[in-house]
């Protein structure tokens, strides 16, 4: 047991640096990874998605604040939209996560692995809507943060995959829209793990030390290394050519969903 807890240090290393480098939640990097520890380790096969799912979502709570915060330094943040999507985020979110922990491991995974396809595919082809619209009013806004919450709880992902299109499209600058994505990542992250520890409470078999799907020992060793790291990949995205970069790790996560579709279907 003790030698598996080393490898989410190792993990929180490798998911800070790309989440510094490429602005990226936790969720796209991280849920793969430990869906292959889970399995590595014989944590029960009806679990194993939920607890990835739920870890993952619970480590983006802290890494979300240090993002936050970066881009608020720079006035990159629209604290106007945030104040209008994040209703609809945190109950899209919060029941997402409900959802989720109702489906198998089977369907859930194969969700994942379809919107990670979409999320590489985002990646590779460095997708930039054009604008075509304003910003929609209150109630537009409130469901689009539903949406945008419900699809991020099903890959535990702070949401930018999609919040970053929705915004560019309704004409918000580019850095504008990068801050306000981040910022957007910790209502998502809260609800999305208090939702994931409600879908688990009561589900007999998880391996110990799990706080509903969360399993803590992934936690704190992924959420500790992240922290640390998170800046260095911020630092290195000015010297580093992060378009490639961005492409050919777009097309790691392709790979990564690949190897868990025929872990599924083997």
């Amino acid at each position: 047991m003790t030698i598996w807890w080393l490898a989410y240090p190792l993990l929180g290393i490798f998911g800070g640096f790309v989440a510094g480098l490429f602005g990226v939640g936790g969720g796209l990097t991280l849920v793969p990874f430990m869906y292959m520890l889970f399995v590595a380790q014989n944590f029960p096969t009806e679990h194993v998605m939920h607890l990835a799912l739920g870890t993952s979502m619970a480590t983006i709570v802290f890494t979300s604040i240090s993002s936050m915060r970066a881009h608020h330094a720079h006035g990159a943040v629209r604290w106007d939209v945030v104040r209008s999507l994040a209703p609809g985020l945190v109950l899209g979110t919060f029941g997402g996560s409900l959802v989720a922990g109702q489906v198998p491991t089977g369907p859930m995974t194969m969700i994942f692995v379809v919107i990670v396809y979409y999320a590489s595919l985002q990646m590779m082809l460095d997708f930039k809507p054009h604008a075509h619209r304003q910003l929609p009013g209150p109630a537009g806004l409130f469901a689009a943060g539903g949406v945008i919450g419900g699809v991020s709880s099903l890959v535990a992902a702070g949401g930018g995959f999609l919040s970053v299109p929705f915004m560019l499209f309704c004409n918000v600058a580019i850095h504008s829209a990068v801050g306000t994505s981040s910022a957007l990542g910790f209502p998502i992250a809260v609800a999305g793990a208090v939702g994931y520890i409600v879908a688990g409470w009561s589900d007999t078999g998880l391996p110990i030390y799990s706080l509903g799907y969360i399993y803590l020992p992934a936690f704190v060793g992924i959420v500790v290394m992240s922290i640390l790291m998170a800046p260095v990949g911020a630092r290195l995205a000015h010297r580093l050519p992060v378009k490639k970069l961005k492409r050919a790790f777009g097309a790691f996560l392709a790979l990564l969903a690949t190897k868990m579709l025929f872990s599924l279907i083997g």
